[in-house]
């Protein structure tokens, strides 16, 4: 009875012993700990291009955490990364997603940074994304395309450029340009040359004229200024003569002086009228009288 207790003891401690050291692997495989050894790093980044949760995340080249999960996040993806908490980070520390081998792996880099404030691990951060061998052959391959396309607009250029060139006709024309030009050259060098005494007289006339023009204006530079202030004088007369002007128009456009009541007035017109006509009538009496028997007048003497 004895024996098959210790023997039942002996099996409950081997599988104790063998579940205790089951937990330690997959603690070790998962990175659980019953204490926390990491901090959590939250990243938002505009491209992953294959990154993969369990990847290495490497400070300045050596690991130090893994990628615990990616969460895509509209146009993003959110990566949570895992770093050994003996890694100070710095709020201004740089998250990118590199290539990790030639073979195409993917990890994510970090440069601590140098700032004396502790990195937020609540904050989401932002990332960037380093292209790799893929991508970079891609861009190669579009430039590729556009560098033959170049290529091929600069032959058509050299080919046209060389056929102008070649053209025997176009030669010709530019040897006789660049003849004439030669000629003409030519000719203004002795024109110059035979004219020299005069333009230099020419010249010398021009700064004596302008010698004399300076002379007359400081000579009578006080008698221009005063010119000029009787012209400003007169004008300010001349301004106050046209509001007077204005001014008298307004008062006889509105009858408030006599030529007014006179001009607008219909009983003076009418009266002018009635004179004008009475003084037409008589007019034509004595001429008709004279042509006649001459004037006849009556008066009577006192």
């Amino acid at each position: 009875m004895k024996d098959q207790r210790k023997t039942e003891i002996r099996v409950g401690l081997t599988v104790l012993l063998g579940v205790i050291i089951l937990l330690w692997i997959l603690g070790w495989a998962k990175n659980f700990s019953l204490t926390p050894t990491e901090n959590t790093v939250k990243v938002k980044f505009n491209n992953t291009s294959g990154l993969e949760i369990g990847d290495p995340v490497t400070v300045n080249g050596v690991r130090k955490g893994f990628v615990e999960d990616l969460r895509i996040d509209g146009e993003s993806v959110i990566v949570t990364l895992k770093v050994d908490n003996s890694i100070h980070l710095k709020e201004d520390a740089k998250f990118a997603v590199s290539m990790l081998d030639l073979m195409g792996g993917k990890k994510v880099e970090i440069s601590p940074g140098t700032s004396q404030t502790e990195i937020d691990y609540n904050k989401l951060q932002q990332g960037l994304f380093y292209a790799d061998v893929p991508q970079v052959m891609s861009m190669v391959g579009t430039f590729q395309e556009d560098f033959t396309s170049t290529i091929s607009d600069i032959r058509i250029t050299l080919t046209s450029l060389n056929n102008y060139l070649t053209d025997q006709q176009l030669n010709n024309d530019i040897k006789s340009s660049m003849s004439n030009l030669s000629e003409v050259t030519k000719k203004l060098n002795i024109l110059i040359d035979e004219n020299r005494n005069s333009l230099k007289q020419l010249t010398s006339n021009s700064a004596e004229l302008t010698e004399e023009a300076k002379k007359f204006l400081e000579t009578n530079k006080e008698k221009m200024n005063a010119s000029v202030d009787e012209l400003q004088s007169v004008l300010k007369n001349t301004d106050k003569l046209i509001v007077k002007l204005n001014q008298f128009t307004d008062e006889m456009n509105a009858k408030q002086n006599n030529l007014g009541k006179i001009i607008y007035d219909e009983k003076i017109y009418e009266d002018l009228t009635q004179s004008l006509k009475q003084l037409n009538e008589l007019t034509k009496l004595m001429l008709q009288q004279l042509k006649e028997d001459g004037l006849k007048i009556d008066a009577d003497i006192f």
